[in-house]
């Protein structure tokens, strides 16, 4: 029986097939939702069910979108990822399996120059061979992270004392990956 996957099998994220999206909540009522338009990485497995697996991740922080033009080139400013200065956020880490279908992906996220230790929850969606022929696999991954933690400190109160931008920053990808 032939394996999907050989020995050191690397595979690239398909940004067609792709999203990297962020929710927050805006001022304690209601939950905007955003997204990196450009983006990177790739999966290098060993085993067929990809425990193990080493991830790599790149985003270009000056793609950020967030159906508000003002909205973005503010979150593009010094004040919170300082895009000029800081153009990537990076993930390096690996897949450990968690139950059937589901595995933990830990490792070191890179944003605005501070590095942290994050552990997100990841789901292998399957893995198929499309009508062209290429081997491909589909991640769902969800997690939180306090963007604080990251240097993303800007802040506001409204004169009720309600906080204008919530510190948790709930992460969402639909990564497709295709063999190489």
């Amino acid at each position: 029986m032939e394996t999907l996957v050989e020995k050191q099998t690397k595979w690239g994220i398909d940004p067609t097939h792709s999203e990297v999206q962020f929710k927050v909540k805006h001022l304690v009522i209601s939950t905007v939702t955003g997204a990196f338009k450009s983006f990177s990485g790739s999966v290098e497995s060993e085993t067929e069910d990809f425990d193990g697996a080493k991830v790599t991740f790149s985003a270009e922080t000056a793609s950020i979108d967030t159906n508000v033009a003002d909205r973005d080139a503010h979150l593009k400013s010094p004040e919170f990822f300082d895009s000029e200065k800081y153009p990537h956020l990076t993930f390096e880490g690996n897949l450990k399996k968690n139950g059937l279908e589901g595995y933990k992906l830990s490792g070191e996220m890179t944003i605005k120059g501070v590095t942290k230790s994050i552990e997100l929850d990841a789901e292998l969606g399957g893995v198929m061979v499309d009508g062209y022929g290429q081997t491909k696999a589909g991640f769902e991954i969800i997690g939180k992270i306090n963007r604080k933690e990251f240097g993303l400190n800007w802040s506001m109160v409204t004169e009720a004392g309600g906080v204008v931008v919530s510190d948790e920053v709930k992460l969402l990808l639909n990564i497709q990956v295709v063999k190489q």
